[in-house]
């Protein structure tokens, strides 16, 4: 990217991204610069404390954590920063159904938000970066408005379609 990141996407591991991906790819179409690394809670507890400290002041303004399991990366990260954390639980080959990872990211104790998504809700996650951000960027909220009026305009196409296939039978 040509600027600091906004948006920083963190995952516990390499199984996690074609989950967390769709973060990327919405976050992509706003033109929003984000980084997407994998940091472990678990298996790499040095780098996730190093990355939470720092990342405000490498200008990051929203983090978005994807894990899997006992999901504990989206809440130590909170822990450790006050930027806005959004938590992607993701049904991994470990999980109990996904269960594990949604209550592990949802159920934080008070004074430790996180957002949390539906379960391998990476692009929701995406979407919801891209509104804080636009609370400050018009630009960002004017592509927003533009992306919610054309799934409006999806959602009465289909209205309109089955219609006409009504009328037709």
């Amino acid at each position: 990217m040509s600027q600091a990141p906004q948006v920083s996407i963190i995952m516990g591991s390499q199984s996690d991204l074609p989950v967390m991906s769709k973060a990327a790819e919405f976050l992509d179409g706003m033109g929003i610069d984000y980084e997407i690394t994998i940091v472990s809670a678990h298996r790499t507890p040095e780098r996730m404390v190093t990355f939470a400290k720092a990342a405000r002041g490498r200008g990051v303004k929203v983090i978005i954590a994807g894990a899997g399991g006992a999901a504990h990366l989206p809440g130590m990260v909170a822990s450790l920063t006050t930027l806005p954390v959004i938590g992607v639980p993701v049904k991994s080959s470990n999980s109990i159904d996904g269960w594990d990872s949604i209550l592990s990211i949802l159920q934080m104790p008070n004074g430790v938000p996180v957002a949390t998504v539906a379960l391998d809700g990476a692009k929701n996650a995406g979407i919801l970066a891209a509104e804080i951000l636009g609370t400050a960027n018009d630009n960002i909220a004017d592509q927003l408005a533009d992306f919610k009026k054309k799934q409006t305009e999806k959602v009465m196409e289909s209205v309109a379609q089955l219609a006409r296939q009504k009328d037709n039978e």
